[in-house]
């Protein structure tokens, strides 16, 4: 990769961030986005979309409504979640107790959602980090979308 250097005026000085034609006056600070996940033999296993589902249910106490919060049908989380549970040979949710009880996270569930979230927070923000020392202008962090 090849760095450039910064705009420079008469007296070889650098512009700032504001006069940088990377930066246009009156645009807002771009904001990072971030898609990660894992995967295995070219199939995703866990992502960002099954944490967000694994949080939704923890929230909700039913994998329909957490579905249901995410804007997906019920047997696309429920399928999301098998293959996780196939490809990692645990039990990520348990049923509550009889069927209308709901389901709740086993503690492997909680444990590699809240994993995810850290590591996710960690990349964001080194991705910042790098952003803002490489560009002339300020890049914001996304808010966290697993929480």
């Amino acid at each position: 990769m090849t760095t450039r250097a910064l705009p420079s005026g008469p007296d070889g000085s650098t512009t700032g961030p504001e006069k940088s034609p990377l930066h246009p006056t009156g645009f807002p600070s771009p904001t990072i986005r971030l898609h990660l996940w894992l995967e295995s033999q070219g199939e995703v296993f866990f992502g960002i979309g099954r944490a967000q589902l694994l949080f939704c249910i923890k929230q909700h106490g039913s994998l329909r409504q957490a579905a249901k919060a995410l804007g997906m049908g019920y047997r696309a989380a429920w399928g999301k979640l098998q293959r996780t549970e196939q490809a990692l040979g645990l039990k990520l949710v348990e049923s509550r107790g009889q069927r209308r009880d709901g389901v709740r996270l086993t503690p492997e569930g909680e444990e590699l959602a809240d994993t995810f979230q850290v590591w996710f927070e960690a990349v964001e923000r080194c991705a910042e980090a790098s952003a803002n020392s490489l560009f002339p202008f300020k890049v914001a962090r996304f808010s966290n979308p697993t929480t």
